[in-house]
């Protein structure tokens, strides 16, 4: 199977960078698909699991591996399709099922048995973590102490779209043509000729308007290292099955942590309320400034709610024993 396009990725944003590299765990999903997980930090150290998004790869969370593996153990993988995962050698080979399976089988190969672990999500990440626990709840909470779901959504997708404003009255056209060209830009490839107009694309939907240009020229290079397989596959799936249905919530039973960002044009604060609404067990709910990538926007906020929901499922556990 083909592997990604993560090895293009040795210059540019320095945190990613400067990174060293994890120890490197080959997971097997339930159809036999490659995905590529790394694990940093103490072996003896507490488990966090991280699910990038989109067109992204592991090193995405550049940040908050750098600041978590200080102190506990980091499990982060690229979604199939992405960065050193394999693509899929058919077109069937992206759905929700298999977004959850997916982490379902990371899960299973880095955390010993009896284990449980914070699993954060960002964007499609965070629909992986909603998809594994409305498909697996007998494994939730024998997997997860915690989750934390950041700029992420569970459903009315493009409904809540926010970079092709139109009248009250157009809004069911505008939620066609945003499916329309968010299935198309994400599976087409790339040419130098439309380098320019797909780099603002990009930036206009994954950041806010004052990020740093080297987030933006990060998150554009992790987008065009993304093969346009696992670009346009994942792209489908999404715009197709989160429609007005929303992943069911009820089988996330542990404590949950909800990051939205203010200027959030893919997935604006209105899905991260629904979220923090909806969820069983809602810990805390955190408005961010900043765009669709708090991870990169805002580490500092991003890592502070981390550790904070990784110490309180710490006091949790003295407490009970």
């Amino acid at each position: 199977m083909a592997r990604g396009g993560a090895d293009r990725l040795r210059g540019g944003f320095a945190p990613a960078r400067t990174l060293p590299p994890g120890r490197i765990v080959d997971v097997r999903s339930v159809d036999g698909v490659r995905l590529h997980a790394e694990v940093f930090g103490p072996e003896d150290g507490y488990p966090v699991v991280l699910a990038h998004g989109i067109t992204c790869a592991l090193r995405v969370w550049a940040y908050q591996i750098a600041d978590l593996a200080e102190h506990y153990r980091v499990i982060a993988f690229d979604h199939r399709g992405h960065g050193r995962s394999s693509v899929p050698p058919r077109r069937g080979g992206y759905t929700i099922d298999y977004l959850a399976a997916d982490l379902d089988a990371v899960l299973d190969a880095t955390l010993r048995p009896g284990e449980r672990a914070v699993v954060a999500g960002h964007s499609m990440g965070g629909i992986a973590i909603t998809s594994w626990a409305e498909r697996h709840p007998h494994l939730v909470a024998q997997r997860a102490d915690a989750v934390a779901l950041i700029n992420t959504t569970t459903g009315d997708l493009l409904r809540n779209v926010n970079f092709l404003p139109v009248p009250a009255q157009l809004a069911r056209a505008r939620v066609r043509a945003a499916g329309t060209l968010l299935k198309a830009f994400g599976g087409a490839p790339l040419v130098r000729v439309a380098d320019r107009p797909s780099r603002r694309f990009v930036s206009t939907i994954a950041v806010g308007r004052d990020a740093d240009p080297a987030i933006v020229d990060f998150v554009f290079e992790l987008f065009n290292a993304t093969p346009p397989a696992g670009r346009g596959g994942w792209a489908r799936v999404l715009v197709d099955h989160l429609g007005p249905q929303h992943i069911g919530m009820r089988n996330l039973t542990v404590p949950t942590l909800v990051i939205g960002s203010q200027k959030d044009r893919l997935l604006p604060m209105v899905s991260s309320r629904r979220i923090a609404a909806t969820a069983p067990n809602l810990a805390r709910f955190v408005e961010l400034t900043g765009g669709h990538c708090a991870i990169l926007e805002r580490p500092v906020d991003v890592n502070e709610q981390l550790r904070w929901l990784i110490d309180s499922v710490g006091q949790a556990r003295r407490a009970s024993s």
